[in-house]
Parts: structure tokens; C-alpha cells; sequence
């Protein structure tokens, strides 16, 4: 069995270290004890410093998000270096927007999981608001898991709806989709149904009886202020025919809210109440393998960010076997 676990750590810094906020987060995901952890939210100090080339500003954030990212996964008896195709070690399973210090990585346990050498790449602009990190990892398969973390745009629906058109091309293989797991805060609902004609979301509309400045950034144009539809076209895309399916409602899992419980004042202002926008997709190879999901909930997990962990299990041995494998 191996577990997933999806988690935005809210404004993750290398200031957090030694703080009760980072022991919290540490706590959080021990609690969960993942396999392969996909993370989001990791920033660096974006101001150029005096003196500081852009190039020179380019290496300080890699190195400073790198610092980050290998503290964490120290503390929580985790991984994340690459194995370069040559069998060297490789840098920290990171990417970034350049323009952006904003990060997202990807973490695991050397435990039961391996890197494939040569098997990490990382995605930027113009692809993604956020950097996209994808990385093969060797979980006892057939073949090896390509797991992506991915952080949608928050603000431009149009823009998670081409964002998600290019996250299935990073899955595709021809005639269909490779063994994956894509992970991550979409800053959207989910377009995953329950019913076989398709036409009861598993997401109920969230944002019917609010009236903000946001809701263009989450709505269709003309329902705002009405009915307030909330768009899914990011996830639309990726569900289309079960190319990858949404854990949570794959499982008939009791629903969950991944965000909206942090009280007034406690981080960013949130006008959108409880949602389920931290989703874990698995492609169509790897959707019978799926055997359980569900949101983490505890006294360190509702202290450490404003998004709940999400996790979900895998009996690798479901995951289905290449064409032609043996």
C-alpha cells in the first residue's frame, strides 16, 4: 500500500523554521505519515536585493526554496532529492513560475519509494501560475508513478481551464494516459459526479448565498451575483471519460471541506466558506488501485495551514500493467 498526501502549507518560509507553525505543520504530516507527499506553498523573499542581479536573485530563491523544502523533509523523515539519468544526485524535486517565488515540490519516503533517475522535471511559465513539479517515482509497479503537484491559478478561470489542458498533456501517452497521480490546490471545485448520467456534482455549489468583490475569480460571469455558478472547467478537462478520476468521489468518501475553517483573522481573509478545492486525481491506470481517501483532521492539522491534508491509498498491485507487460 502506498499513500498520497496533497498539502498547501500556507506561506511555508524558511522565518517558519523553530516556530510553532512549522512543528505544527511537521506534526501534521507525521500524523499522516505519507509515501509521496505533493506540496504547495513554499516562498521565498521575492524582492530584489541591492546590488542583486536577476540571475543572482534566480539562484538566491532556488537555493533558499531548496533550504526549505529539505528542512522540511528532514524533519518528517522524508526525501526530496532527484537522481539525475546518470545516476547522480540531482537537485531538490521543486519548480517555480521565474517571475513568481512561489513553489511547489514533491517529497517521499526513501523508505518504501524511489526515484527514478532522471525522472524529474519541473514546469513553468508559461504553463502555470505556479510551478508544476512532476516527478517518476519507482513505487513497486508495473512501471513507474509519475506524480505531479500542481497549484492552480487563483485568480483567472480561463487560466486553470489552460492549465489543466496542459497537465493532461503531461499524462498522456498515446491512445491514453500513464500510471499518475496529480495532486494539489486547484483553487477550484471539482467537476467529479456520482451518478452515472453525470449530473449530480459530488461538490454541491458553494457559493449560492454569497455576495463579494471575488466571485469573479470562481463564478460564471453572468451568474454572479444570481446564482453564482461556480466554474469547474479546470478538472472537466481531466475527468472527460475517466481519463483521471477524483479520489474523493471515486470512493463515494463522506465529503469533506479542505478550506474555509481558519477563523477571521487567522492568515488571508476568506470570503469563500468551506470548499473542497485540494483534490488528488488518478488516471485511469491507476484508478482501480485507489481503496481510500479522506481529508486529515486534528488539533495540529487545523493549526498548521489554512488547507487540510488530503491522502489517498494505493494497492499498487491493482495499478494496470502497461500493454504487452508480463
Amino acid at each position: 500500500m502506498v499513500r498520497i498526501t496533497n498539502f498547501n502549507a500556507y506561506k511555508l518560509k524558511l522565518t517558519d523554521r523553530d516556530t510553532d507553525g512549522w512543528r505544527a505543520r511537521v506534526t501534521a504530516i507525521q500524523e499522516v505519515a505519507p509515501d509521496i507527499l505533493t506540496l504547495q506553498e513554499v516562498l521565498v523573499d521575492e524582492e530584489l536585493k541591492e546590488g542583486e542581479t536577476e540571475l543572482d536573485r534566480a539562484q538566491r530563491w532556488r537555493a533558499e526554496a531548496g533550504e526549505i523544502i529539505g528542512s522540511l523533509a528532514a524533519d518528517c523523515g522524508l526525501t526530496a532529492t532527484t537522481i539525475r539519468a546518470d545516476g547522480t544526485r540531482g537537485g531538490i524535486a521543486m519548480a517555480n513560475n521565474q517571475h513568481r517565488g512561489w513553489y511547489t515540490a514533491i517529497l517521499w519516503n526513501p523508505d518504501t519509494v524511489r526515484a527514478v533517475p532522471g525522472g524529474f522535471r519541473p514546469f513553468g511559465a508559461p504553463d502555470f501560475w505556479h510551478g508544476c513539479t512532476t516527478v517518476q517515482l519507482d513505487v513497486g509497479a508495473a512501471e513507474p508513478l509519475l506524480v505531479a503537484s500542481y497549484h492552480g491559478d487563483p485568480i483567472r478561470p480561463d487560466g486553470r481551464a489552460n492549465e489543466a489542458l496542459r497537465l493532461k498533456s503531461i499524462f498522456r501517452r498515446t491512445g491514453g494516459a500513464k500510471p499518475g497521480i496529480l495532486a494539489g490546490d486547484f483553487n477550484s471545485v471539482s467537476a467529479a459526479t456520482t451518478d452515472p448520467g453525470g449530473t449530480r456534482f459530488y461538490d454541491a455549489e458553494p457559493y449560492t448565498d454569497q455576495d463579494h468583490d471575488d466571485l469573479e475569480f470562481q463564478c460564471y460571469p453572468e451568474t454572479v451575483g444570481e446564482t453564482n455558478i461556480a466554474i469547474r472547467l479546470p478538472t472537466e478537462v481531466l475527468l472527460r471519460k475517466d481519463y483521471m478520476v477524483d479520489a474523493a468521489a471515486h470512493l463515494a468518501a463522506p465529503w469533506q471541506p479542505t478550506v474555509g475553517y481558519w477563523a477571521d483573522g487567522q492568515g488571508d481573509p476568506d470570503p469563500w466558506g468551506e470548499r473542497r478545492i485540494d483534490l488528488i486525481l488518478a488516471t485511469r491506470p491507476v484508478a482501480p488501485a485507489l481503496v481510500h481517501y479522506r481529508a486529515h483532521v486534528s488539533p495540529a492539522s487545523e493549526a498548521a495551514a489554512d488547507h487540510r491534508p488530503v491522502y489517498a491509498d494505493l494497492d499498487v498491485s491493482a495499478i494496470a500493467a502497461p500493454q504487452g507487460a508480463r
